[in-house]
């Protein structure tokens, strides 16, 4: 029988990595030796020992090592127990740290860019510290102790998984595995699961887009065979499937929804959120509830009202926040604008400078009166000076021009913050979304509830009253003060609930119209100096090649 295809070579029969073309290697014995650090003189050596047919010898050798221009870097068989000091390899794309006597997965967190990761014979127990890899493609952790298949979540790409020789026993950690949809090659042999009877049904079932499993390749009629023999049980975990993503859809757009009205300023302003805040903790409040007059003026009056003016808040600080993101767009639009057409200037500039500088260098290399190439070097030289002078223009008009629409922007914005405000606040009383018309409310429904209060009361005292009260509540009724004390209470708790969310709309609406305007200025100024620092460079590399040039004309 011919030799099984390796899924690592895309074809090959052997991928040269040892870990899954050779299961029966075992590990090296470390009991005797001193584990070693991953520290910057075994980095260099394991750089310069990949010799310079690789990229990363040819770099060693030539320019020094610098580490973040590697891209392979190889650690096996060198006893290292934590891996450690990988940060500076921020481009590094292949990784083998094999036969090792690594006992966690971490100090990955740099490496972003890896696509092929081996950790295979070592002595790692759970899977952990991958979530920065996001490129990886390719990971093998061959001959470990990890009993459980998770924390792959980040992995979106992942193409090649070795798992041979661990102790994976349970079967839900092939269903874990659905969610890697560019998974084509499994290996899991040596594992207590891959010793089940129906092993490679379930797995050829329940991952129906792999193409290797155990390094051999998964025939059309096996797959078939196997959706057939658990077809009853995929339609069951489809549908379950079926309903988390539905779930987790709805949660998204959930927290999307939060956000667009956190940027509002209006969240959980669109229901009962800060009526049923206001009495989550007032402990009087929820009692008095319960008498009869009370029960009845609260659904029917002050809850409905109240909530449609907080309904009423929201739906304007909708708007308000949409007139925002209008004028933003706006501003970004014509600053976008106003960059572009002052780098067109520049360009058209630098691009006839640039045809008549080349054309004097050329005359200048040419003339072989000396007076004449002195004239000719003072005119480049002048013409140096006068694109210098040009460009500085430009960038001073384009300053000024962004310094009067960023006033004018600062001026609309702080309008339109400084009118939601007011309108929020209440200095308009005509308007029906305004946090007074809550406290008005509540200072209204305060007044009716004292009033039903004292009548209760007094019905309490001359033994008319018909209704029996639970005892918790008749024993806010032993006096005048007792009941009138209560009811204030609760009537402060509901005025500060209504306070502190007013205070914190204004608080952070300000806030971000003070970050975002600073940020506006502060942006303008990195970019003018930016653009200075740009214009200064490109004039010193042309006098600096004039003046190059006018020092070999000296010389000869």
């Amino acid at each position: 029988m011919p030799a099984s295809p390796c899924p690592h070579t895309k074809g090959e029969v052997n991928c040269g990595r040892g870990t899954c073309c050779f299961p029966g290697r075992m590990n090296r014995l470390y009991s005797s030796l001193e584990p070693n650090v991953m520290d910057d003189n075994m980095l260099k050596l394991a750089v310069q020992e990949q010799g310079p047919q690789e990229e990363a010898g040819q770099l060693a050798k030539q320019e020094g090592i610098l580490f973040k221009d590697i891209l392979s870097l190889q650690l096996d068989f060198q006893n290292i127990l934590r891996i450690d000091n990988l940060w500076q390899f921020e481009n590094l794309r292949k990784l083998q740290l094999d036969n090792n006597i690594i006992e966690r997965i971490e100090g990955l967190e740099n490496l972003r860019h890896l696509v092929w990761l081996d950790l295979s014979f070592n002595n790692i127990e759970a899977i952990e510290g991958l979530d920065a890899l996001v490129n990886l493609e390719d990971l093998s952790l061959f001959n470990n102790r990890i009993s459980k298949i998770d924390s792959l979540d980040a992995l979106a790409k992942l193409q090649v998984l070795s798992l041979g020789n661990n102790q994976i026993s349970n079967a839900m950690n092939i269903i874990y595995l659905r969610r890697f949809k560019d998974l084509r090659a499994l290996s899991l042999s040596g594992n207590p699961i891959a010793e089940a009877e129906d092993y490679k049904m379930s797995v050829c079932a329940y991952l129906p887009d792999l193409v290797y499993l155990d390094s051999r390749r998964i025939d059309d009629h096996m797959a078939k065979l196997a959706e057939l023999k658990h077809q009853y049980s995929l339609d069951e975990l489809k549908h379950r499937e079926n309903q988390m993503q539905a779930q987790l859809e709805h949660e998204q757009d959930l927290r999307k929804e939060l956000e667009e009205h956190r940027a509002a300023f209006v969240e959980q302003m669109n229901g009962s959120f800060l009526f049923d805040s206001m009495y989550a903790e007032d402990v009087e409040g929820s009692k008095l509830a319960c008498l009869p007059s009370v029960a009845e003026l609260l659904p029917l009056t002050y809850k409905d009202k109240f909530v449609i003016i907080c309904l009423n808040i929201f739906e304007y600080g909708l708007k308000q926040q949409e007139k925002r993101k209008v004028e933003l767009d706006t501003f970004n639009a014509c600053v976008h604008e106003a960059v572009r057409e002052n780098q067109e200037q520049g360009k058209h500039r630098i691009a006839a400078f640039e045809e008549k500088h080349l054309a004097s260098l050329s005359a200048i290399q040419d003339e072989a009166d000396i007076t004449s190439t002195e004239m000719k070097i003072v005119e480049s030289g002048e013409a140096i000076t006068e694109l210098y002078n040009v460009l500085m223009t430009l960038e001073m008009q384009l300053a000024e021009q962004l310094e009067e629409t960023i006033n004018m922007f600062e001026r609309n914005i702080v309008d339109l913050v400084g009118l939601f405000i007011e309108n929020v606040q209440s200095l308009y009383p005509f308007l029906d979304c305004t946090m007074a018309q809550c406290r008005d409310l509540e200072t209204h429904h305060h007044e009716k509830l004292l009033e039903i209060c004292i009548n209760t009361l007094e019905k309490i005292l001359k033994g008319e009253l018909d209704a029996d009260l639970p005892e918790d509540v008749r024993a806010l009724f032993v006096d005048k003060d007792t009941i009138v004390n209560a009811v204030g209470t609760s009537h402060d708790i509901h005025l500060l609930k209504i306070d502190n969310r007013e205070d914190e709309l204004l608080t952070r609406v300000n806030s971000w119209c003070t970050q975002l305007v600073g940020k506006i200025h502060k942006d303008e100024i990195s970019r003018n100096r930016r653009r200075v620092r740009e214009i200064n460079q490109y004039i010193d590399h042309m006098q600096n090649e004039l003046d190059n040039l006018e020092y070999m004309d000296v010389i000869d």
